[in-house]
């Protein structure tokens, strides 16, 4: 890979930075696909000693790479994504990916078939750090930056994806306490630490 391939990998990622979600962040600021991301990474990082026989640098890659589809398509937020939505963006992520340097294409390809096939610990890991993530953004953010639907799918969302996992699932029932809490309140507080 020369210099000029590595640039332009990386100018069409940067694109994840300018990319709304449709979460917004503690102080209702709308996130970005790239801060999603980098979120996910962190919480696959801090798994490692919780899945010790998961290849966890793999996961943080999954997690790193997961949304590069949107730089091409945008976000849509899975309750409004259709399957067309998902053939759109799964169509031009593969051409970009095809146009990169055959290593990197390759390294690639690997990696999203995969995590595609949600087959393997390590992908069943970067699901779940995927939709958790967006559970316990909603439950940081606002409730007045929620939709109506979102009550409901904040305390029943990914507890599918994390089956495969007591210690996911527990994790789960404990982000589901943390919506129920919120909601309870009625407050727009966020669990930050000051």
């Amino acid at each position: 890979m020369t210099g000029q391939e590595f640039l332009q990998i990386l100018h069409v990622a940067e694109r994840l930075k300018d990319t709304p979600r449709h979460c917004t962040t503690s102080k209702g600021r709308i996130e970005s696909v790239a801060e999603h991301s980098w979120r996910i990474s962190l919480m696959a990082m801090l798994l490692k000693h919780e899945f010790p026989n998961a290849d966890i640098d793999k996961v943080v890659r999954m997690c790193l790479i997961h949304d590069i589809g949107e730089c091409f398509t945008g976000d849509i937020p899975t309750f409004r994504k259709s399957d067309l939505d998902r053939d759109i963006e799964h169509t031009l992520l593969m051409q970009w990916v095809s146009s990169l340097p055959q290593e990197i294409a390759d390294d690639l390809s690997v990696l999203y078939a995969e995590m595609n096939a949600q087959q393997t610990l390590e992908a069943k890991l970067y699901k779940s750090m995927d939709k958790l993530e967006a559970v316990i953004q909603h439950n940081e953010s606002p409730l007045d930056t929620w939709e109506a639907h979102e009550y409901s799918l904040n305390q029943t969302y990914a507890f599918d994806t994390v089956a495969f996992s007591g210690w996911l699932t527990q994790l789960r029932q404990d982000i589901l306490q943390e919506t129920l809490s919120k909601i309870d309140q009625g407050s727009n507080n966020s669990f930050i630490c000051t």
